[in-house]
């Protein structure tokens, strides 16, 4: 069985993955709070985790892994913009729940096994906020329930810092009510116009930190594999998380492996609506960048290092995957071939595919990986290749790749000769794989006196661009004497 090795930010190191039942993996993803659409940035976690549940069902198998991520139906942020905007919470957030299955859907991202809303988990709430107040965790003031985070010793462990650093280095929320200033609200009391659900404590709604604990104990127990999002939320939502958890299923150790990706930019900037530079995934796919080319970029990066999203990486994005889609395609590939390759036992992705997954993650060296895979020959001899852009998510529908409107060979470009040259350019490729380098040679200049701009990439691919003074008549002489 192949290892896996997963950097657990509670330990600070990369460690084999030892599941607690391998006959059920279980993993928990912070979902969205879901009041609008989810930028760009919110994507990164999901498709971090949609890469590493793909390769945890390859190894333990399809049905012996359990993935969560949630939706926050409940918060201050919704019940605002109900206010502004005089619809109703559910209007909103029902909107917005299919807003973001239907981005996230593009970027090829499996929909996980749950997707619990924190209203449908009130009971379990207010049961786990009991639980903490009897075993001294929490205390109820002023119509508020708190968490003391005095009362954990180990409160800061995952996030690195000591409470008194935080109450001296952050701004925390002051309160007369509370005990210590890093206590954090467990229910709050609501008015007469909020959302608001019947209590010990009277009528109110949960804070934001305790509803995953609740859903995420509900849903894969109070211990499981691995819990993770945004470094954003490292500090102070999963360290709440933790604290509230383990306090309340002392016995328990809550998530074993805690994974966080880094954040992200736009052209070497933070982004910010300040700067211009935000934008939603909705507003990329409106303008035309295909889904499966917004994947492969945030893919190019590791996880763990802040990625940059620029037009540059896009482009090139869109030109790898013209390529590969083009040579699938010239294979023969379509939805009933991938069942008839899979049914033949010869859908197995490239070990070097899944060992660089295998290695924390590293999609970067995935991606290498594909480029060192020299395309050209049958259904049968691509195969490994075609089932490792599967396991990397950037094929939604094998029917689809010969005619995509988004990416692919109907993108390629506008000029009918675009795949006649592309089919040079893979016979250009098989030829430097036999090592018949002057036929290899033969074409490509050829091409270039037709005006083909030819860019070699690593590992033995290719891009290419028709140039102004593009013709292609002169591409009919190529092999007369």
């Amino acid at each position: 069985m192949v290892e896996i090795r997963l950097t657990n930010t509670r330990t600070r190191r990369k460690e084999a993955f030892t599941p607690i039942d391998p006959r059920n993996v279980r993993l928990y993803l912070c979902g969205p709070t879901v009041y609008d659409r989810a930028h760009l940035g919110n994507a990164r976690p999901v498709l971090v985790f949609d890469v590493l549940v793909r390769l945890l069902r390859h190894v333990y198998g399809a049905d012996h892994v359990t993935y969560v991520r949630n939706f926050t139906d409940v918060d201050d942020k919704i019940n605002a913009r109900a206010a502004a905007t005089g619809r109703t919470i559910r209007e909103i957030t029902e909107e917005t729940v299919a807003w973001y299955h239907q981005d996230m859907d593009a970027l090829g991202a499996a929909r996980p096994d749950h997707e619990p809303r924190a209203t449908e988990y009130i009971v379990q709430m207010v049961a786990m906020i009991e639980t903490l107040i009897a075993n001294g965790n929490a205390y109820e003031a002023e119509g508020h329930v708190l968490f003391d985070v005095r009362s954990f010793p180990e409160y800061g462990r995952l996030s690195g810092r000591s409470v008194d650093d935080m109450i001296a280095g952050a701004r925390v929320e002051v309160a007369p009510f509370k005990r210590d200033p890093m206590d954090f609200v467990l229910w709050k009391p609501s008015e007469a116009d909020q959302p608001g659900w019947d209590s010990p404590w009277g009528r109110g709604r949960p804070g934001w930190h305790i509803e995953c604990s609740a859903m995420s104990a509900a849903l894969l127990g109070p211990s499981f594999d691995i819990h993770g999002g945004g470094i954003d939320l490292q500090f102070p939502h999963h360290e709440n998380e933790v604290a509230q958890s383990c306090c309340a299923h002392p016995e328990a150790g809550f998530a074993n492996v805690w994974l966080h990706n880094e954040m992200l930019q736009v052209e070497g900037k933070k982004m910010s609506k300040s700067l211009g530079n935000f934008f939603t995934v909705r507003d990329l796919l409106d303008k035309g960048v295909p889904g499966e080319v917004i994947r492969f970029v945030m893919l190019s990066t590791h996880y763990r290092k802040p990625m940059d999203w620029t037009e540059t990486k896009a482009k090139e994005a869109e030109r790898h995957l013209e390529n590969w889609f083009f040579a699938l395609v010239q294979a023969g590939y379509s939805k009933s071939m991938v069942e008839t390759l899979k049914n033949g036992g010869v859908w197995r992705p490239l070990d070097a595919v899944v060992n660089a997954l295998a290695n924390d993650l590293n999609t970067p060296g995935a991606i290498a990986a594909l480029h060192d895979v020299t395309l050209g020959g049958s259904a049968v001899q691509s195969a490994p290749f075609a089932a490792s852009l599967e396991m990397l998510g950037f094929v939604p529908d094998w029917d689809e790749i010969g005619s995509f409107a988004r990416v692919g060979v109907g993108s390629v470009g506008e000029h009918p000769a675009r795949d006649r040259v592309a089919a040079l350019l893979l016979d250009r490729q098989e030829a430097k794989r036999v090592k018949n380098f002057q036929k290899a040679d033969e074409i490509r200049n050829h091409l270039q006196r037709a005006g083909v701009e030819v860019r070699d990439t690593p590992g033995g691919g290719w891009t290419f661009e028709l140039g102004p003074d593009f013709d292609e008549a002169v591409l009919d002489d190529l092999g007369r004497p």
